[in-house]
């Protein structure tokens, strides 16, 4: 069986009592009570989506940065 790898960058933060995680390269995310928790639930969840969609369907990121964007809304 030929299996694809691939190095995927997610970003984890807190809301509440539990860690969120999300994958950038993918819509995909997951959380926990811990961010080693959200991070296995988080490799999980990628399973279950690269099981019925093409390893191709995600987006490259190279060096992520955390930016503040600020916008006004009614």
């Amino acid at each position: 069986m030929n299996k694809n790898k691939m190095n995927l960058k997610s970003v984890v933060w807190k809301e509440g009592d539990y860690f969120i995680s999300q994958c950038l390269e993918v819509d995909v995310s997951s959380f926990g009570k811990t961010k080693k928790e959200a991070l296995l639930n988080l490799h999980d969840a990628l399973k279950l989506y690269f099981e019925d969609a093409p390893f191709s369907r995600r987006a490259e990121v190279k060096n992520p940065t955390i930016a503040s964007v600020k916008f006004q809304y009614a």
